[in-house]
């Protein structure tokens, strides 16, 4: 009748339902890709919002390393590295004077 074949009743046959099945995979692969890629680029946003911005050391204040310069400059004169002139002169060059 008319060129069309009437034996199967319109169902797919194997390679119908294989390229069906093929299709719904691809498409299943393709979502869960997305979805694992998205949900990655979340995580990477929450952690980077979580740490804080590194803040820089606080600078010594220079009266704790001038105490330190002097201190080391008596422990030289205690030692005798240092004469009394040089240690006057050392001394003075860390005070500013």
């Amino acid at each position: 009748m008319m060129g069309r074949r009437m034996g199967r009743g319109g169902r797919p046959g194997l390679i119908g339902v294989a390229a069906r099945t093929a299709v719904i995979a691809g498409t299943a692969t393709a979502v869960s890709g997305h979805v694992a890629q998205h949900q990655a680029q979340k995580a990477q946003a929450a952690q980077a919002a979580q740490q804080p911005a590194a803040a820089p050391p606080p600078e010594a204040p220079a009266e704790d390393d001038m105490t330190a310069q002097l201190e080391k400059l008596a422990s030289l004169k205690a030692s005798g590295v240092l004469s009394d002139e040089e240690f006057a002169a050392a001394k003075a060059k860390v005070l500013g004077i």
